[in-house]
């Protein structure tokens, strides 16, 4: 059996694979050159992360494909439904890259308070310079401990944020309407963990109690953080989102930081992506990366293994 590893794979993922007995091709295919490339090479399954598309025409189009694998949580550029509904078997890997998406959140907040995002623009033009300055002009930081963290959101990503917030001594809070309660446990190095007890909030509850907002939802038709929900926040709060490009409003969010509404922002995902506007880009007040939450060696090799193990249950 053929797998096609259009958008890449860990070589643990091929490890695993090729002993099963399957063959794994991991070069990129163009999404116009798909359908023909899977069709005269008779792939018998497909893994993509976020770039490749799987519509309906390609399902369609392509009879010889049973399976389809989503290396990361996400399955928007999926047609999920219409693929199982064909047969197929569709996977994902969604505990895989939970921890280095929380680690990223934190790279954002960390920097956040201290004007990292900032200041790494500003030394480099002028540190030799206005050395004393800039100094003065980034002094004013704080600290994340015994500020309280509002998680929108608390699946394996908004749990495993909560567990780094815990470590480093924040109050938690969060809101989600799927998962009344939940148990955190907060590991230690040498073996030992120690249990938190949750309850949802409502979000205008978490909103207007939160010094931080991380969001951590799927993709939406509507945002989920407005104007509106911005105005319930308090003042100076950080807020960062590495879910989903739309989930937070753009427009609001850069007029919330101009009048100081909201001190800071990170953002790891756009609206317009892989063409976030210019004035995002260019913005003083926003931390940037470009979609790179799961881009860790250690997640690239669990989402592997996670995807070849799936994979060699249900194919052979």
């Amino acid at each position: 059996m053929k797998i096609l590893a259009n958008d890449g794979i860990a070589q643990s993922g091929i490890d695993a694979l090729e002993k099963a007995g399957f063959e794994v091709i991991s070069v990129k295919v163009a999404q116009e050159q798909l359908q023909d490339y899977i069709n005269d090479n008779n792939i018998d399954g497909l893994f993509v992360r976020s770039a490749t598309k799987v519509r309906k025409d390609l399902i369609d189009n392509c009879p010889n494909l049973k399976l389809i694998g989503r290396g990361g949580v996400g399955m928007d550029n999926i047609d999920v439904d219409y693929a199982r509904n064909r047969g197929l078997h569709v996977i994902n890997t969604p505990a895989a890259s939970s921890a280095s998406v929380a680690e990223l959140v934190f790279a954002h907040f960390f920097g956040g308070v201290r004007y990292l995002y900032d200041a790494n623009r500003s030394m480099p033009l002028e540190g030799d310079s206005k050395f004393k300055q800039l100094k003065k002009t980034y002094a004013g930081g704080i600290e994340l401990h015994g500020k309280t963290l509002g998680i929108i959101g608390f699946g394996r990503i908004g749990k495993a944020t909560a567990r780094i917030a815990l470590g480093i001594g924040m109050k938690v809070i969060y809101h989600d309407p799927l998962i009344e309660q939940a148990t955190i446990k907060v590991p230690f190095f040498d073996g030992r963990s120690l249990p938190f007890e949750f309850k949802s909030q409502s979000k205008s509850n978490v909103l207007q109690k939160s010094d931080f907002i991380t969001l951590h939802v799927p993709a939406q038709k509507e945002y989920i953080i407005g104007k509106k929900e911005i105005e319930l926040m308090q003042q100076g709060v950080g807020i960062v989102n590495a879910a989903r490009g739309g989930v937070l409003d753009e427009v609001a969010l850069v007029d919330a930081l101009e009048s100081g509404k909201i001190a800071f922002a990170g953002l790891d995902v756009y609206e317009s992506e892989p063409s976030p506007e210019i004035r995002i880009l260019m913005h003083p007040k926003i931390s940037l990366s470009p979609h790179i939450g799961a881009a860790t060696g250690e997640a690239q090799d669990r989402i592997g293994l996670e995807l070849a193990e799936q994979t060699i249950n249900l194919l052979k």
